[in-house]
């Protein structure tokens, strides 16, 4: 994996690092109270927006309910405003999470779960860099040299590492002009999916709104853990005794996302059939994640069978139901709702940037339970709309592929 800017390019193009090419880092280490944990009391509707790694969406910035805080926070953190052309990369969990920031993100300021990096080279276009940044192969070379084994963490100087390769700056802007036609075709591809997820959303919030604004009405609730059965999963590194195992996939932290798997890499552990048999994840469980940054609290999605036979690593919580009265549909979205994350962040303990659940919060969750034959409804209207999503899904697939060939031959100077 030492190998990255070299393989493949042609003669042409110049290589180096991204080190060299940059004259400034900062953003990794802050003191005093500010960071990816914020107090109430620093939010500020109107006030100074702070990038999260969770706002670093496909290299850019993401203003989806992006945290805000007070001028005073920000007067004392002036040394980590941004500037137009500064790349923002995340420190921990997603390393491969990026984004370029442009005039309208100009005096924002970065959070401890940030490193930013400020290219000072006239021979370099910017867009050529962030399309460069965007690549696959950055992102395993970057997951490869992040340090960390419960969470791969980023340090400046692997950041400095990167390698980085380039034509000359007339070529940079050609590519970069190629890539932004075909990424445009990708995104709008990617928004119409989006539009579909948010349609959901609403269908949920159309059917279920009520009940969640009336939650204070206990007897339209239970706790989690009387509905269903939740485990922890498998840890690695633990002691075999000598005990027979054989190799079986697991789902972890970056497997799960929010409604949806990611099964572009699924690694696989050593495990006993008791293991195996006590792991093992069967149709409509519900995947939740223990946290990590606090946008990962509740996170969480539907196994429905997507591999043979797969089991979920401890930092996995799986949850089984075990009552007819609560249907798996329902109940994923209603944990992953505002209501639902409300829930896990007064609950979860928080530390610097971190934040997590433990088995016994995740058990005294407590689940709205709306009738039955409403629960079924939203399920049938959700399957209807997912036809469309699928077909849509189909479109982005071919979209996504035709991008990535075109990014490989502008890489290699083929375009």
């Amino acid at each position: 994996m030492n190998v990255l800017a070299d393989s493949g390019s042609p003669a042409h193009f110049r290589l180096t690092t991204i080190g060299e090419i940059c004259d400034e880092f900062g953003g990794e280490v802050q003191t005093g109270p500010f960071g990816s944990q914020l107090h109430a009391s620093d939010y500020s509707d109107d006030g100074i927006p702070v990038v999260m790694p969770q706002d670093m969406v496909d290299g850019r910035i993401s203003c989806v309910d992006i945290a805000r805080v007070d001028e005073s926070h920000a007067r004392r953190l002036g040394q980590h405003r941004l500037r137009v052309g500064d790349i923002v990369f995340s420190r921990r969990g997603d390393v491969s999470r990026f984004a370029v920031v442009t005039e309208s993100e100009e005096g924002w300021l970065c959070s401890t779960g940030s490193i930013r990096i400020r290219p000072n080279c006239p021979e370099i276009d910017l867009g050529y860099l962030r399309h460069f940044l965007k690549r696959d192969e950055v992102g395993r070379w970057l997951h490869y040299h992040a340090k960390g084994v419960t969470m791969p963490n980023l340090n400046t100087s692997i950041i400095r590492a990167i390698p980085f390769s380039f034509p000359s700056l007339d070529e940079q802007r050609r590519i970069a002009a190629i890539l932004d036609k075909a990424d445009a075709l990708r995104r709008k591809r990617r928004r119409a999916i989006e539009l579909l997820d948010h349609l959901t959303h609403s269908i949920f919030l159309e059917m279920f709104g009520d009940l969640i604004a009336n939650a204070s009405n206990k007897k339209n609730s239970c706790s989690l853990g009387e509905v269903a059965e939740i485990v922890s999963g498998i840890t690695k590194g633990r002691k075999l005794n000598g005990e027979s195992v054989r190799e079986v996939p697991y789902m972890a932290v970056s497997n799960v996302q929010d409604k949806h798997l990611d099964l572009a890499v699924v690694k696989t552990i050593d495990a006993t059939e008791a293991e195996i048999e006590r792991y093992l994840l069967r149709k409509d469980d519900l995947l939740l994640t223990e946290g990590g940054d606090p946008d990962k609290l509740g996170r969480g999605t539907l196994w429905a069978d997507e591999l043979e036979e797969s089991i979920h690593q401890n930092h996995i919580f799986r949850v089984r139901i075990t009552s007819s009265e609560v249907r798996p549909l329902y109940l994923i979205w209603l944990v992953g709702s505002a209501y639902g994350k409300a829930y896990f962040l007064r609950s979860a303990k928080q530390t610097t940037g971190i934040a997590s659940i433990n088995k016994t919060q995740l058990s005294e969750f407590p689940v709205l339970v709306p009738p039955l034959s409403k629960q079924i409804d939203f399920e049938n209207r959700v399957a209807v709309l997912k036809k469309t999503s699928d077909a849509v899904a189909r479109s982005s697939q071919s979209t996504e592929s035709l991008f990535a060939s075109i990014q490989d031959r502008a890489f290699r100077g083929e375009l």
